[in-house]
């Protein structure tokens, strides 16, 4: 079943970016994710208000696609790197519709 990573992840340093983005990139294809959006332009319409600089959805083959992502061995100093310099939450959202 897909699956989605859905991010919110504000920078508090700007160092880890540059070597963060190609092993991300590339890691994410290994796994067979594609990004469906990366971007700094998102607009809250309901709710609090909570800060993101970036919001993020990745599309999975499934959620252990998606597990196994996270806990590829040459991701982890890069995922290491993004938690220490930002604060970031990621859920994962299997595509389907429970209320159906």
């Amino acid at each position: 079943m897909t699956c989605y990573s859905v991010l919110d992840v504000t920078p508090i340093s700007e160092g880890w970016i540059p070597d963060y983005l190609p092993t991300a990139n590339e890691r994410v294809a290994a796994h067979g994710g594609k990004y469906i959006a990366r971007t700094a332009s998102h607009e809250q319409v309901e709710g609090a208000p909570q800060e993101a600089g970036l919001r993020i959805i990745i599309e999975w083959p499934s959620k252990e696609a998606a597990r196994a992502f996270m806990a590829d061995e040459a991701y982890a100093p890069h995922l290491a790197e993004r938690t220490a310099g930002s604060v970031s939450h990621h859920y994962l959202i299997e595509g389907k519709d429970d209320l159906a």
